[in-house]
């Protein structure tokens, strides 16, 4: 049994004076302090694997997945993120005199927070939970086990492919959801409000800029990265039956909506910063 094989799924332990493994992650990590250095280390292990050459037949059926099927959902909430964000704002605008700058408003919002933020919330319950749930129903019918006897990798088999199909296809469907939010923003400022299209699309050109395209298309990216990282780990760490199933696919949502919220702050505060420093006054 390849040892690079089994610490993938189970946490590196001394097996010094130990009695032999009875089974892929029989025990998960108990403490925090010991789960957050497994999932460190299960991390360390995926992204060292992501320069190997991936497994025939391992990669376009979870590219496909990820992205293809996400995309009316990710359509559809990106259309209304940009509709609610024009109608709760109109009022506030129009009373100040502001009502033509609604499109910069709509637009920047949506494009570097809104969209980033709320779709990759959407995908984390949509593919994320999914991810976990699947890994973990492998768990428990020992198809990992079988994996490993097989001489293949789970690491590379299973959680390399989905980091990278969410590495690289969430800031694709984020850029969807951001323009469907432009679209659903201007349909609602021009035709329900009677904003002059004109002052609606020049306002919003004058105040967007590539950093703000730049900083919306990262964002994703650290998120869909986070969100296969922890469905996997949830799913090689899941419990036994039906229980740790769903247990694994709750904690893996739970989990990911907590670091898309506490990553935004610090790439957010991180972007400002060093764009004061390039750019600054």
């Amino acid at each position: 049994m390849s040892s690079e094989a089994t610490a993938s799924i189970r946490p590196a332990t001394d097996t010094k004076n130990q009695p032999p493994a009875q089974g892929l992650g029989a025990q998960p990590p108990v403490g925090f302090i010991e789960q957050i250095g497994d999932f460190a280390l299960f991390c360390f292990q995926v992204f060292g694997q992501c320069f190997s050459r991936p497994m025939r037949g391992s990669m376009v059926p979870i590219f496909y997945e990820v992205g293809v099927r996400s995309l009316p959902v990710v359509a559809l909430t990106g259309l209304f993120i940009g509709m609610v964000l024009a109608v709760q704002a109109y009022a506030e605008f129009a009373r100040l005199g502001m009502a033509t700058s609604l499109g910069m408003m709509v637009n920047k919002s949506v494009i570097v927070e809104l969209g980033p933020v709320l779709a990759a919330s959407m995908l984390a319950g949509r593919v994320g939970g999914a991810m976990a749930a699947e890994l973990a129903t492998m768990k428990i019918s020992e198809q990992l086990e079988a994996l490993i006897c097989l001489g293949a990798s789970p690491i590379k088999y299973l959680a390399v492919p989905r980091f990278l199909a969410c590495l690289f296809m969430i800031p694709v469907l984020t850029t969807l959801a951001n323009f469907m939010g432009i679209m659903g923003g201007a349909l609602v400022t021009t035709q329900l409000y009677g904003i002059e299209p004109h002052h609606y699309w020049e306002n919003s050109k004058n105040h967007i800029h590539f950093w703000d395209l730049g900083v919306g298309l990262v964002k994703p990216m650290v998120f869909g990265g986070s969100i296969a990282l922890i469905a996997c780990h949830q799913g090689f760490h899941a419990g036994k039956g039906a229980t740790g199933v769903g247990a694994a696919s709750t904690v893996s949502f739970v989990l990911s909506f907590i670091a898309i919220l506490v990553l935004d702050f610090f790439l957010s505060f991180f972007a400002n910063r060093l764009h004061g420093v390039i750019w600054p006054g």
